[in-house]
Formats: C-alpha cells, structure tokens, sequence
C-alpha cells in the first residue's frame, strides 16, 4: 500500500514531537549540569563535573554498581540463555508448570519480598555484601530473560536443529554453535536490558546493604543530594556521572538492540 505524501509528512511530524519530547529533559540536565554555580562567573563550568565527583565520591560509588551488574548481568544471560534454550526448543513433563514459576518473578514486585528477603540473607550473613545486591536482581533477570529468550529460540529452525543432531551435536554444542549466533540481536538486546534495570536498581541495594560501604551509584546521588549539596548545578553533574556508563552501553550497543527490537515486532 502507497503512502501519500501528506501521511508521510504527518508521520515525520508526529515523529520529531515525540523525539523532542524525549531529547528536552536530558538536554535540561546538561545544561544545567554546565551552568554556573551559585555566585559564579557566567559561561559553560566544565568543572562542575570534577567537583560533583570528588565531592560525591562517585568513583567508590560507581565501582561498586559496576561490580554488582558485571555479576547480575553475567550470571542471569547463561541462566537465561540455557533456561530459554530448554523451554524454546525441548518438550517435557511439567514444561508448562515450571514456566509459569518462573514467570512469577516478572508477576511479584520487589517491594513485596524484599523485607522478609533481607532477614533471610541477613540470617545467612550475607548482608552488607556484594551476594546481597546481586543475587535477587539475578532472580529477577532471569525470570524476564527465560521469557525474552524462550520466545526467541523458539523461531529457530526446527530442521536446522534436526540436522545438526544428525550431524552428532550435543544440546549444548547445538545451542553454543547455532541457536545462539543466530539470536544475536535477542541477546545482545537482553544484556542492555539487564544492565539498564540492574544499574538503576535503588530499594535492593539500600535494603541489602545498610551499612553503607557497598552504596551504588543510584544511592550515591541520593546520598549526595541529601547530604553534600543543595547547588542544583553540581546535583545535575551527579545525575550526569551516574548515566554516563548506561548512555555509553546503549551507543556502543544500539545497533544490535535496534536489530533486535524490530525482529521481536516481526515476529
């Protein structure tokens, strides 16, 4: 079907509305970010970047969010992968039953556990500890992972995995070698996922880690506005530090998610 010239005018109009929309606060908190702090000289203050980080002592902050989604985002894609491997691809009992289970991950909002959750870990001496931050934000990945990638592998060629067991490969060798290279984009698109949810992450980490030494990033611009500075122009160089590593992800990655994205819609 053709479209008109004045639907497709319509279409690009309605299309950089929604672009500016989406631009105007991240544009807002630049800015602000490189305005002049209270009292200050007019012009563009680069180094209200390197204060608000010496300041807000990001550096420890930071390190620890990117230890914890190394961790998160790690464990959950192989769990994820070989979980969607088995329910995409293989037939057996109770399939259906063990599914749904994993499904409630996505249904139980973290609010809900997290209290009884720190006593148990707490009871365990997990508390205060990397395992602690990691291992619900895991479970919760894996829940979303196993329904991402299970709806994917099942796309896969039932005859290409049919030859490739002829052909003597294992389920393991058959996953590693082709169900896996050609969902590139599924996967690549899973791990910006878990690695945007697991570095905003705020309630997990400031419930499982009390003491304060393992404070991520999302808690350490909390900590920051509340206790180091009110100067709006230094809160924005915070909040600017603490996005940085997701905007860098998403651009070295945007190709495979936006492949990924519209082969989804597609199928």
């Amino acid at each position: 079907m053709r479209v008109s010239a004045a639907e497709r005018t319509m279409n690009y109009a309605v299309l950089i509305i929604f672009s500016l929309i989406a631009i105007a606060p991240i544009v807002s908190i630049v800015t602000t970010a490189l305005s002049p702090q209270t009292g200050a000289a007019p012009g563009i203050h680069l180094e209200n970047l390197a204060e608000a980080w010496s300041v807000g002592g990001f550096g420890r902050s930071l390190g620890n969010s990117i230890v914890v989604a190394v961790i998160v985002v790690t464990s959950a894609l192989v769990l994820s992968v070989l979980s969607g491997y088995a329910f995409g691809t293989m037939r057996f009992r109770g399939s259906t039953v063990l599914f749904l289970l994993f499904m409630l991950g996505l249904m139980i909002p973290s609010e809900a556990i997290v209290i009884p959750l720190f006593f148990d870990l707490r009871a365990l001496g997990l508390t205060d500890t990397y395992a602690a931050i990691a291992l619900p934000q895991i479970a919760q990945s894996v829940a979303f992972g196993t329904f991402w990638l299970r709806a994917q592998f099942r796309t896969v060629s039932t005859s290409l995995l049919e030859a490739a067991a002829l052909d003597g490969a294992g389920p393991l060798r058959t996953l590693l070698r082709i169900v896996v290279p050609s969902s590139v984009p599924a996967v690549v698109t899973l791990v910006v996922l878990m690695f945007m949810w697991t570095w905003n992450e705020f309630l997990i980490a400031l419930v499982m880690a009390p003491g304060g030494r393992l404070r991520t990033a999302p808690l350490g611009l909390a900590t920051f506005q509340g206790q180091y500075t009110a100067e709006l122009a230094l809160l924005s160089a915070g909040a600017v530090i603490v996005a940085l590593p997701m905007v860098i992800v998403f651009l070295l990655l945007q190709r495979h998610v936006i492949r990924g994205m519209l082969e989804g819609a597609v199928k």
